[in-house]
């Protein structure tokens, strides 16, 4: 019987335009898994489609003059068509505002609230006046409660590093508007994740997850606390209480049960047989920041269920890929313009290109070089130039026909026993989701096959087609192994190889063992890839320079307001000293805190700062730099800050000020 796979890819915001830092992450690693084990015959389903609600969209639309339903419609279709272009093939694509999402997520919330884990309480919220609307987090800036940088993000602090709830800030303001905000009360419902602690902690140790993901996960559960689900807000789905009127789910909250909608939408009886079927194998493939909502949240909410539903077996959750060493950025210029992007290059060149370099295990990024690199040496270069000079021998020399194998020379065996022990490590490869070494194993077959084909110099003895036979069945296993990246690419090959039907309508063992027609003609072979030009490279580089110029010319600097002003008495009261920086280490559960351990020649202090996004642990020890040393301690995430490190920042840009001769402890002044 057929195993049932059931795959998701992290629902796309219907927000902007997706770029290729989403692909690296989530869907492309998604797209080559679903291909691979249909190849092996399983019952494969791969289900996506468009997160749509939420304040994010309701703010967008505002700017761009459409009705939130307006603008997720348009980014839904531009980002289906981008998958389009990249050959991203979900079994159905679907949107949280279609008919069935709706009515399962308040079903969601009704059972949770019937078995006892969502409770109400009475909160206050930051209010804008100005807006008639409360404001999330991520729309809100003020001073800091910790230091006093008075631009600091509604729940963590771009200077300091402190965490907090938003309404802890001082003079907290609106990021879009500016205008002031002020506490109001209001209602909402909470989800108790605490009560699902002692269930969530051994599903989590028994998940066969990458150490970062079960470590991070581990960590969180240990402190979970319960969660707000509802906000104040129009645009959303309905909490299905006469209490609750004017009140909607939090995104966070209904997005992932838009996996399970999207399944229903797409048959409104099989879906059962993935979803509520105990042996289904379940995948998510996600980038590293949805870790917390697909690894604990959707579990939890799972649990408290009254439906059998299905949780998460493998979460696949991939780091970020960045351009050019910097994060994709649309509002900074430092994206890709994707319809210039395909007309000059295939979408099976940016496929492996992401492949090659997936940021598995580490952050890894696209840089122009590196893609020519990839194309011209790896496509062109091994793949494209041994199916090239294969068949164009074998319509020279050999009738246009594939030849008929004769007998086996020891050379021969042992090319044989390397492509199947080459394609047996390229399939346990894919299953184990590893498409950097899957790349990497596919260039090594075809430069086994180069290298073959040059040592047994077919040209000086044509009769021997022995060798031609061999190295068109390696291209067989070739066309096999990268049809789950460069599935156009693969499909050329197995068509100039004589086969007529398509490389899908098989499986894996099928092609693996399947022998070769001696005799059977072979069509004239084109070419798989152009080589691309240094020209057109410099080109891409030097767009991509000019976009961001032209987008930081339009910005102004958010240079922070003039403080008031002070005495020399008041500054005499700052006791700055050097201080020599001799340990350094990332801070769990923070994405931006450093613990630093620092000699201020009298005594070494611990000292939090949130400087991790700009320095990394290791260049920092040795440096020399200024503290401010009578700065009252503070607990920070449990631990104790016995004072400040002096920076410089403007917009993103952050510098610590340092010193060279001076020994740790000298009075600044």
């Amino acid at each position: 019987m057929q195993k049932k796979i059931l795959i998701t890819s992290a629902l796309p915001y219907a927000n902007g335009p997706l770029h290729f830092g989403h692909i690296a992450g989530a869907y492309l690693p998604a797209d080559c898994y679903a291909r691979f084990e249909r190849l092996r015959g399983k019952d494969v389903l791969y289900i996506c489609g468009s997160d749509e609600y939420g304040m994010a969209i309701t703010m967008s639309a505002d700017l761009a003059g459409r009705t939130p339903k307006e603008q997720a419609d348009h980014f839904h279709e531009v980002n289906q068509e981008f998958f389009n272009h990249l050959g991203i093939k979900f079994d159905h694509f679907s949107r949280t505002t279609n008919e069935k999402h709706a009515p399962l997520v308040q079903q969601f919330f009704q059972d949770l609230h019937q078995n006892g884990f969502v409770q109400d309480k009475e909160t206050e919220q930051l209010f804008s006046e100005a807006d008639q609307r409360f404001l999330a987090d991520r729309y809100v800036v003020g001073t800091c409660p910790k230091c006093g940088f008075e631009e600091a993000r509604g729940d963590e602090c771009g200077k300091c590093g402190a965490s907090y709830e938003s309404t802890d800030l001082k003079s907290p303001r609106s990021k879009m508007t500016g205008a002031p905000l002020v506490l109001k009360k209001t209602r909402h419902w909470f989800l108790l994740f605490d009560k699902f602690k002692e269930k969530l902690e051994p599903f989590i140790s028994s998940r066969p997850w990458k150490s970062n993901v079960t470590n991070f996960a581990s960590s969180y559960v240990e402190d979970i606390r319960p969660r707000a689900i509802t906000r104040d807000l129009k645009w959303g789905v309905p909490v299905p209480l006469k209490e609750a009127d004017g009140k909607v789910f939090y995104v966070w909250f209904d997005a992932p049960i838009g996996y399970i909608s999207a399944t229903q939408e797409w048959d409104s009886e099989a879906w059962k047989d993935y979803w509520c079927d105990p042996q289904t194998k379940y995948v998510q493939f996600i980038g590293k920041d949805n870790i917390p909502f697909h690894a604990i949240f959707f579990p939890a909410m799972i649990m408290g269920q009254n439906q059998p539903y299905k949780i998460v077996d493998d979460l696949v959750a991939n780091e970020f890929y960045n351009l050019e060493g910097r994060q994709f950025s649309k509002s900074e210029g430092w994206t890709i313009d994707l319809n210039d992007f395909f007309s000059h290059f295939h979408a099976d060149q940016i496929r492996y290109a992401i492949a090659a370099n997936a940021p598995e295990t580490s952050d890894s990024e696209f840089t122009w070089s590196d893609f020519q690199t990839r194309c011209n040496t790896e496509l062109l270069g091994k793949l494209g130039n041994l199916v090239n000079r294969v068949l164009v021998f074998a319509q020279n020399k050999c009738a246009a026909k594939i030849p008929v194998q004769g007998e086996l020379e020891e050379a021969d065996h042992r090319f044989l026993n390397e492509i199947n022990r080459l394609a047996a490590e390229i399939e346990e490869s894919y299953s184990s989701y590893k498409l950097r070494r899957c790349s990497q194993l596919i260039m090594e077959l075809a430069q086994t096959a180069n290298v073959y084909f040059d040592a047994k110099t077919p040209w000086k003895d044509p009769k021997n087609e022995t060798t031609i036979a061999l190295c068109i069945q390696c291209l067989k296993a070739l066309a096999l192994a990268s049809f789950p990246i460069i599935p156009q690419t693969a499909e050329k090959i197995w068509k100039m190889i004589g086969f007529q039907d398509s490389l899908e309508s098989h499986t894996w063992k099928e092609i693996l063992e399947m022998p070769l027609e001696g005799g059977k003609a072979l069509p004239k072979p084109s070419i798989l890839f152009q080589k691309i030009e240094d020209e057109l490279i410099e080109q891409e580089s030097a767009k991509l320079q000019q976009m961001h110029d032209q987008a930081m010319q339009k910005k102004e600097p958010p240079y922070a307001p003039l403080k008031e002003a002070i005495t020399i008495d008041d500054f005499a009261k700052v006791d700055l000293r050097v201080g020599l920086i001799l340990k350094a280490e990332k801070l769990p559960k923070s994405k931006k805190l450093l613990k630093l351990e620092v000699d201020l020649g009298f005594e070494t202090r611990t000292l939090l700062s949130g400087i991790s996004q700009h320095y990394s642990p290791e260049e920092l020890i040795g440096k020399k730099v200024i503290i401010v040393a009578n700065l009252k301690p503070a607990t920070i995430m449990g631990v104790e800050s016995q004072g400040m490190v002096l920076a410089g920042s403007l917009d993103k840009a952050l510098e610590l000020v340092t010193l060279e001769n001076l020994p740790a402890g000298a009075d600044i002044s």
